[in-house]
């Protein structure tokens, strides 16, 4: 039976055929590496999900975290699966040789990492908020911190969490109050105090110890905090002291999301003076490179975090349509409007054309937002590994100007691909006993993560779009142009006439985002220009992700057999994108073009 996770083939075509990823092995870093191994790497991701990881997504789901008051139980299959994870030495895979790493590249590693999230993205998450932590502390630790906290966590032995929201401040992290006071008994250490929420993986019993990254603010000369971004600091703030001893670290609750409830989300208390001895104020904690240099060093993270949520959310949309997919194979209903003979033979639903608008659009969705991630992960090892100093500049331009869309657009469209997955099981759909309600569950958490469709939208208009003078839009366009110019040159015969006239309409879409951004930029109040970002957000979103399939569409053209099916299902995925949803670009560009003030104008007490 095929796998229900993700389709196998379709890794290897956008490794392989699309991205190329063979080539990263004549970089020095690589060097180790060919195809052998990433598909080595491949099918152990796919086993280990397969049999230790997805079978328990429902039970974790329905048998959440549970806090006594003492302690946090989980079911034992968690732990089960994530030791099986940091045996295989996928915990470190990305890392160093000297970390016990197996120095994969990042674009591999993400198509490894799909796997285990479209098998359950709870569990998962307890490994991949490790990573992040240990990639952070990697940009900006000292050689002694990331030999004391990051190897233990590349073995599997601590996990990691990441502390930056406050019940008060949400995403406004410049207003947060919890603070660090040098301790004046022992050099180099601090006293946090705060309180830290919504933090995933923040009380558990799966691991030896947890190291918490906190965001905090060291007070001034006379005690007070600075206001804004500039005082806040990073902190390594462990559950465990070297002694064995528990840091001042207490659970005030776990929160209950609707979806993601296998992993314990937390309300934590840094500094209640619960259980260190002696009267001292504040958990133990340890500064992350300068005082000051807090939210510059998480920003070392970001990048590849965000692409990790916008993978997430793909993937979770695509295990969804397989699911869905599987469904309308097998399930009869109905006969075809012209059948007038009731005992004829059902249909199975797939035959009815609705469904397969349905999941072709699924299709172009999750295609597409996976490939997006993909393609911001190759961008990632080329800007760290590229042959030429302007091979990894252009890399980190495109990177910056694409990580918002990497993030926002598959949590849009992911979802959307789940919404369908529902409706294609009907009345089924509904309910606990199949799995795509909590899909959509799941799915829903993406598009809060690592920052709301509004802060990414003011981040791409706001400031990608315009910062070096517009550089990061001109690389773009350069990219946009160059694949349009290779559409028109794929040869003769219907295929390349379709490649041909999606071009020239990727072609008018982008211009039309070039003079529309030039517009925006135009007007004279910032406000009236930021007003309908999430709007812009999603319009330049559609247009890359149409690029994206165009790429895809010349791979699958130059590459596979005429009559291979896998290929003409590339092409008609492409071919969904560029008729059903590029055209719904038109009319969101021209609502920007005409600043329009509706919601900029609309005032609190007219609600």
């Amino acid at each position: 039976m095929a796998s229900r996770l993700l389709n196998r083939r379709d890794v290897e075509f956008m490794l392989y055929d699309w991205l190329d990823a063979e080539r990263l092995a004549g970089r020095p870093r690589f060097a180790d590496h060919s195809r052998e191994t990433f598909t080595a790497a491949l099918d152990t991701a796919e086993q280990i999900a397969s049999e230790l990881f997805a079978p328990h997504n429902k039970l974790s789901d329905q048998q959440e975290p549970h806090f006594d008051g003492a302690r946090v139980s989980v079911i034992p299959e968690v732990k089960r699966a994530l030791d099986a994870f940091s045996a295989a030495g996928l915990m470190a895979a990305g890392h160093d040789y000297a970390l016990g790493g197996m120095q994969l590249p990042l674009t591999v590693e993400k198509a490894v990492t799909a796997y285990f999230t479209a098998a359950n993205m709870a569990t998962s998450s307890y490994a991949f908020l490790t990573i992040g932590n240990a990639n952070t502390l990697l940009k900006c630790a000292s050689t002694a911190q990331v030999e004391h906290f990051v190897r233990p966590m590349l073995e599997g032995r601590w996990f990691g969490t990441m502390c930056l929201s406050e019940p008060q401040a949400g995403s406004s992290l410049s207003d947060i109050s919890t603070r660090a006071a040098p301790d004046p008994d022992v050099p180099g250490q601090y006293r946090v105090c705060g309180n830290k929420m919504w933090i995933s993986g923040g009380e558990h019993e799966l691991a030896e110890n947890i190291v918490h990254l906190v965001l905090a603010k060291i007070p001034g000369a006379d005690g007070k905090l600075v206001a804004g971004v500039k005082g806040i600091s990073l902190f390594i703030v462990p559950k465990f002291l070297d002694n064995g001893e528990r840091n001042d670290i207490a659970l005030a609750g776990l929160n209950h999301k609707m979806g993601n409830r296998g992993t314990t989300n937390c309300l934590l208390n840094f500094g209640e003076g619960r259980h260190l001895p002696g009267g001292r104020s504040g958990a133990v904690g340890y500064l992350v490179g300068r005082a000051g240099q807090g939210l510059l060093n998480m920003f070392h993270m970001m990048n590849e975090a965000r692409i990790g949520v916008g993978l997430a959310a793909a993937v979770l949309g695509y295990t969804g349509y397989l699911h869905a997919l599987e469904y309308a194979r097998e399930r009869p209903q109905g006969r075809h409007p012209a059948a007038k003979d009731p005992s004829s033979p059902q249909l199975p639903i797939i035959a009815h054309t609705d469904v397969r608008r349905m999941l072709l659009a699924q299709k172009a969705y999750v295609e597409g937002a996976l490939g997006l991630c993909l393609y911001s992960a190759r961008l990632v090892d080329d800007e760290h590994t590229g042959e030429t100093p302007e091979v990894r500049q252009r890399a980190g331009r495109l990177l910056e100007f694409l990580t918002p869309i990497t993030k926002s657009w598959p949590s849009q469209w992911g979802l959307e691909a789940n919404n369908l997955a529902i409706q294609v099981h009907g009345g089924y759909g509904y309910t606990r006993e199949y799995n795509v309600e909590q899909f959509y569950r799941d799915n829903r958490l993406n598009q809060i993560h690592e920052g709301t469709h509004g802060i990414h939208g003011l981040d791409l208009l706001g400031r990608k779009a315009s910062i070096h003078d517009g550089a990061l839009l001109k690389t773009m366009a350069e990219e946009i142009r160059a694949t349009v110019q290779a559409a028109r040159n794929t040869g003769r015969g219907a295929d390349a006439r379709q490649l041909d006239a999606h071009a020239s309409a990727l072609d008018a879409a982008w211009c039309r985002v070039e003079q529309v951004t030039q517009a925006l930029y135009a007007a004279s109040d910032l406000n009236q220009t930021l007003a309908n970002a999430t709007v812009y957000l999603e319009a330049v979103g559609h247009v890359v992700v149409a690029w994206i399939w165009l790429q895809q569409a010349m791979a699958a053209v130059a590459k596979l057999p005429e009559e291979d099916s896998f290929r003409r299902g590339k092409l008609q995925a492409c071919r969904y994108f560029y008729q059903w949803e590029l055209p719904k670009v038109q009319p969101q560009l021209d609502l920007l073009a005409a600043l329009d003030t509706t919601t900029l104008d609309m005032q609190d007490a007219w609600f």
